[in-house]
């Protein structure tokens, strides 16, 4: 009866055993393919010159893990299905040499909607949406970017308002750097109106962070320097996503996506294998950030039928810098 006894726990330990050797194999398995090395050798290419219409996704064999992606924040409120590209930030990712070059686009940017004609780039989403869909505007206004920056752009992810206070909060908040004094003028809670963060360090929530990135009109150079604030906010963000603190819930952040993300073609395995290549990121050393500059002028926008105020680039600029960093 004891020898029985003690086959039937041999057999259960091993069994238990076999169990956790075949789980960590899989687990192996998958940590091998989520390094960027493995998991991205095949990117998707969203654009494909056209801006006026959501194009057929094609795909791209990479070398290395080498590609382009387009953070997009959206003006979409909780109530409304549509919005603007209120902020364009297009990053270069090298995971090889762990390097990251970002250029922020500027929203009033005057370009060609084929069909349409001229209007700001903040305006092609919006158009799209209207007239044919969520999908179809995201697709244009990436295309869009591509055409005028002149480089394939292979995934992005567009956030709102309160996706991003979402995110920033479910990270716990922020150390942000605020480069200058900033007068909340348009903000999107009544009660900080005309509140003013002062310069400095400042440790925000969600909601704050939100506010102080959405703020142009009290700036001195409007645009430009909220691309600033843009910038140090996700820099800020960077810091505590993937501080050793936190880099062990990034998988269950990851999942959450769909509480911080309006759209992406960014799967769940494309995220954890950028986020593990990141895990050491300092974004003060591996990150550049550039911007492009044009001239203002009022000129005629087809879509309104009137004249409104639009940002002219020139070409060569935009070619001078994709072509030393991208």
């Amino acid at each position: 009866m004891k020898n029985k006894r003690k086959r039937k726990w041999k057999i259960v330990g091993f069994s238990v055993l076999g169990i956790f050797i075949i789980g960590m194999a899989v687990f192996g398995y998958e940590y091998y393919q989520l390094q960027p090395k493995n998991h991205f050798k095949t990117v998707p290419v969203v654009s494909s010159g056209t801006s006026n219409s959501a194009t057929p996704v094609a795909t791209t064999e990479i070398k290395e893990p080498v590609f382009n992606l387009l953070l997009l924040g959206s003006d979409q409120r909780k109530d409304e299905k549509i919005g603007h590209s209120d902020s364009m930030i297009l990053v270069h990712v090298d995971l090889k040499q762990q390097k990251f070059e970002a250029v922020s686009i500027p929203r009033d940017t005057r370009v060609h909607l084929d069909g349409y004609g001229y209007t700001k780039l903040t305006s092609v989403q919006y158009i799209m949406q209207s007239e044919k869909g969520a999908q179809a505007g995201v697709e244009a206004a990436v295309s869009a970017v591509s055409d005028l920056v002149g480089v394939p752009i292979n995934y992005y992810v567009e956030t709102n308002y309160w996706g991003f206070q979402a995110l920033v909060d479910a990270v716990g908040g922020i150390d942000m750097n605020v480069p200058y004094d900033v007068k909340l003028t348009h903000p999107w809670y009544s009660e900080n109106k005309n509140k003013v963060i002062t310069a400095g360090s400042h440790f925000l929530d969600g909601k704050m962070v939100a506010e102080v990135v959405h703020e142009r009109y009290s700036l001195a150079d409007g645009e430009y320097s909220r691309q600033r604030m843009q910038e140090e906010a996700l820099k800020g963000l960077a810091k505590k996503a993937l501080s050793p603190s936190s880099i062990g819930n990034l998988p269950s952040l990851v999942k959450s996506v769909p509480d911080f993300v309006i759209a992406t073609n960014m799967s769940t395995s494309d995220m954890l294998s950028l986020g593990l290549a990141a895990k050491n990121f300092n974004p003060d050393t591996q990150l550049e950030y550039h911007q492009i500059e044009g001239e203002g002028k009022r000129m005629y926008d087809d879509i309104l039928k009137a004249n409104n105020y639009q940002l002219v680039i020139d070409p060569e600029k935009i070619e001078e810098l994709t072509s030393k960093y991208f």
